[in-house]
């Protein structure tokens, strides 16, 4: 039996931008997923898939035929994103397939999966390790993106990501602010399809000239800032900043204009977590209008 583990992500700044060679932010989480790979004497892929609650939530059998073209009678769209992947795998892999033998393949969550930590990037991370492939080669013929998660899956620190002539660059850096226990991340009650978030972005910026060096120092300030009044200005500029880029409002200004701490997206807008900045009572604030899953940033970032 093989195992292998990628951590999950959050993109801290330069989101969506990030496809267009803007510097980003970004940072692994203690959840990830984990895949387990056994071989079974059936020429088929008996694959299932456990929530973070140990429930399979996922199953079915993929056939592989003497052509090595990988089939499913399952009809749902989940068996047909796999087939895609296994074939993605079997481009890059031609071997892969060839022994004549069958595969049990076991993935498990360690967060809910409308948590938007990259359940697609860890599996992709994972089945790229499995197969001894490029992970980005994966991703870019299955899910697309710019790369960033699948980064995050492969490094224990945060780290500056950018797409230079469409390939990634990756430092490594330590984001450990001495007012993180002032961060924490709340989740938005929904998850946001980040395809089509990014189908939208394309759209409102297919015929401008995106220049982001303004975008790329605030990523770099936001790095090295060390005092959380600092750091407040700096998440609120940059939501200004996407804000235009998108031409939609600020999350504080739109659902949270009472509040005293400091809001950033993450990610894809509209969905799954953002940052915010405050104390326990700040915490609270978010529970009593109904978003219960508030998570400090010691528990979340790796």
């Amino acid at each position: 039996m093989q195992s292998f583990y990628s951590h999950g992500k959050l993109l801290i700044s330069a989101e969506y931008a990030v496809l267009d060679g803007a510097l980003a932010l970004a940072l692994p989480t203690k959840f990830g997923q984990f895949l387990k790979v056994e071989t079974s004497s059936k020429n088929t892929i008996h694959w299932k898939s456990i929530s973070n609650e140990g429930v399979v939530w996922f199953e079915a059998e993929f056939t592989i035929d003497p052509f090595l073209k990988i089939s499913t009678s399952n009809t749902s769209a989940i068996a047909a994103r796999l087939v895609q992947v296994l074939e993605a795998l079997q481009q890059l892999n031609p071997t892969l397939f060839e022994a004549q033998q069958g595969y049990i393949i076991t993935s498990t969550l360690e967060f809910p999966e409308n948590w938007g930590l990259g359940s697609s990037s860890t599996l992709i991370n994972n089945l790229a390790q499995w197969a001894q492939v490029d992970a980005f080669e994966l991703l870019a013929l299955t899910f697309g993106g710019s790369g960033f998660d699948v980064a995050c899956a492969q490094y224990d620190s945060g780290i500056l990501y950018q797409l230079k002539n469409e390939k990634p660059t990756i430092k490594p850096v330590v984001f450990s602010p001495s007012f993180s226990a002032s961060l924490f991340f709340v989740h938005r009650n929904q998850k946001q399809n980040s395809r089509e978030g990014i189908a939208t972005y394309k759209s409102l910026t297919a015929d401008t000239s995106l220049d982001f060096s303004e975008l790329n120092s605030l990523t770099l300030e936001l790095l090295n800032c060390s005092d959380l009044n600092t750091f407040e200005s700096l998440i609120e500029t940059h939501e200004r900043y996407i804000s235009t880029l998108l031409q939609q409002p600020p999350l504080k200004g739109a659902l949270f204009s009472d509040y005293q701490g400091a809001i950033k997206s993450l990610g894809a807008w509209g969905g799954d977590f953002f940052l915010a900045t405050g104390n326990a009572t700040d915490m609270a604030y978010f529970k009593s209008k109904g978003y219960t899953t508030v998570v400090p940033f010691s528990d979340m970032i790796l």
